[in-house]
């Protein structure tokens, strides 16, 4: 058995993707394929229809004015011989035309599936919730999507307008084979069959394969992030990772080349075995051909003729069925797409914009919440009441279910029990964005956004993300306006270095621009903080909290923080241990407990002294 890096064993050989489909049964998807094709250009799909049916007929024709070419020469009928000649390079052109065409329809149509698909797997994205986004299968669904699938369509109709004009041109072929011997249509179609069957096959295994590792796949690319972007470099140079990961990308890559190389040649050796059968029946046919002509049974164009025709009508029945397999192995991928667009979402109906008890503020009532797969809750029955202009502190060790709660009060999970009310109404009845439009919100992992300075706060609040009058007032009451004045071209300067002319800037000013982010929301009458100082020194965080509170005098704020220094500025303090509420009061009244409040408070001013 193979271990992979994540600790996932492997076994030699991958298992049957989601059960073995029947071969018919996977063709499911050609019409949802197509549709989306027809539906990103409906000009350039009927372009490619009729282009198809021209070139579909035109090699038929081709072969015809050969035979007659040739018949010409044999008469030594010049004018007939030059006329036919003409009329075969008019139609060769026009088959080129054609062709060209087909061509150019695929290209741009190429384009235009590849943004409508990508777009379909992002607008998909933004329906998911975060549970979505921790659950490591999907994360392989999206990947899996994302690699093969836009490409899909399109090779799915490519190949459906191919098995078209092939069947025309067959169609073609046959009817002049039929003037010559029914036994040579049998033979025709009989011979690329097993070829047929043995790409069936392969393709399922490659699909089979493809799903099988796309984990490693991803931990691969993780790797390569690791190893190449500014983020994680400073890291990686400094603790000396790079040859370690590099190690694991290429050890990963030696497994999955040595799983493609077997089945390539195995692939390879199949194909050359086949199509050794192919040519012992061309040049049989052939034989029999040339002997017809030797016995004057037929003319030397004739014999020309029924060669070519052959020749070709084998090329075009062999791309026939290789088409068909590759509309089987394009079905296979159009799952993974198909999957992950039909991954079940929550539905929010509700609607509320307001609650029956306006100032009433947030209650938590008796909430528990379990993480999905998880064997214990994160939190456990915790009740607290916050009214309007009121402060609040979380306190509790790493792992006590602060950051939870801030995740059930915006609606990024739902709670197992209980519930959590704003103004007297469940926050599951109000609409989501009318809900989230009361909150603004800073985490402790904000994000840094390669985005102009002004639009990284901007952000805050979408509707008003180019205002910049906006920009300064949240600027203003979020402290970054020195930061971002500061800079060459003040708030239309570029952040970060991932684009050109960007400026980095320090974790602590990063900090007042994402605190600045949280007051773009002018209608927000809750104000959250997680851990939004924690790389500022003692003295900058309680400057940066009397500013806050001064300005958040009619607001509800949470605040979670190890730093006591400003926790002790709440108004309420709940202490959370293990997922429940232990202890709660203000500063004062928890001091006089003497309990985990307390002796937390008691160590971290001792480290102070």
């Amino acid at each position: 058995m193979d271990v992979t890096h994540s600790g996932r064993k492997r076994t030699q050989t991958p298992p049957p993707a989601r059960g073995e489909r029947a071969f018919l049964g996977v063709f499911r998807y050609t019409g949802r394929g197509m549709r989306v094709v027809w539906e990103t250009s409906r000009g350039l799909t009927l372009a490619m229809a009729g282009l198809t049916l021209v070139a579909g007929l035109l090699p038929g024709l081709v072969a015809w004015v050969g035979k007659l070419i040739v018949d010409a020469v044999v008469s030594h009928d010049a004018e007939a011989t030059l006329r036919y000649v003409v009329l075969e390079g008019l139609v060769v052109a026009l088959l080129a035309a054609a062709q060209r065409g087909l061509s150019v329809s695929q290209s741009l149509l190429r384009a235009l599936l590849s943004q409508r698909v990508n777009v379909k797997i992002l607008e998909k994205a933004l329906e998911l919730d975060l549970p979505h986004f921790e659950d490591p299968e999907l994360y392989d669904k999206m990947t899996r999507a994302r690699r093969e699938a836009s490409v899909r369509p399109l090779s799915l109709v490519q190949r459906s307008f191919g098995v078209a004009q092939n069947a025309i041109s067959l169609a073609t072929y046959a009817g002049i084979l039929l003037s010559f011997s029914p036994w040579a249509v049998l033979v025709l179609a009989l011979a690329g069959l097993p070829a047929f069957f043995v790409e069936a096959r392969f393709s399922n295994e490659a699909f089979r394969l493809f799903t099988w590792r796309t984990p490693e796949t991803r931990q691969r690319a993780y790797y390569e992030t690791a190893i190449a972007r500014e983020d994680f470099v400073k890291e990686t140079q400094l603790y000396g990772l790079g040859p370690l990961f590099l190690g694991r990308y290429n050890q990963i890559f030696e497994t999955l080349y040595s799983e493609d190389r077997r089945l390539t040649l195995r692939r390879g050796l199949w194909g050359w075995l086949l199509g050794l059968l192919t040519t012992a029946t061309f040049y049989g046919a052939y034989a029999v051909t040339a002997l017809e002509a030797v016995a004057d049974r037929i003319t030397l164009g004739q014999m020309t003729m029924y060669l070519l025709v052959f020749k070709q009508g084998q090329a075009a029945f062999s791309s026939i069925l290789t088409a068909i397999g590759g509309m089987y192995e394009d079905n296979l991928y159009l799952s993974n797409l198909y999957d992950f667009l039909d991954t079940p979402t929550v539905r929010r109906d509700a609607t509320a914009t307001d609650g029956p008890l306006p100032g009433d503020g947030i209650r938590f009532e008796e909430v528990s919440f379990r993480y999905p797969g998880a064997e214990d809750d994160a939190v456990r029955d915790v009740s607290f009441h916050l009214a309007p202009g009121r402060k609040l502190a979380l306190v509790g060790e790493n792992g006590s279910g602060k950051t939870t709660l801030i995740k059930l009060l915006t609606r990024l999970y739902e709670p197992s029990a209980g519930r959590i009310l704003l103004d007297g109404r469940d926050l599951r009845e109000w609409g989501v964005d009318a809900l989230r439009r009361r909150i603004g919100v800073i985490f402790q992992d904000f994000v840094r956004y390669q985005l102009r300075a002004g639009e990284n706060i901007g952000v805050g609040d979408v509707r008003f993300v180019d205002d910049r009058d906006r920009w300064r007032a949240a600027a203003d009451k979020g402290m970054a306006t020195p930061v971002l004045d500061g800079l060459p071209s003040g708030f239309e300067t570029q952040l970060g270095r991932w684009f050109g002319g960007g400026r980095e800037l320090s974790l602590g000013q990063w900090q007042k621009v994402a605190l600045s982010r949280a007051f773009m929301r002018g209608e927000a009458d809750i104000l959250v903080l997680d851990e939004p100082t924690a790389s500022m020194d003692a003295a900058a965080e309680v400057h940066i909290f009397d500013h806050f509170r001064a300005h958040t005098e009619h607001q509800m704020a949470i605040l979670i923080s190890h730093r006591f220094s400003t926790v002790r500025m709440a108004d309420q303090i709940v202490v959370l241990s293990d997922g429940r509420v232990v202890e709660r009061g203000d500063h004062d009244a928890l001091m006089a407990e003497d309990g985990v409040y307390a002796r937390l408070f008691s160590l971290q001013a001792r480290g102070y002294r």
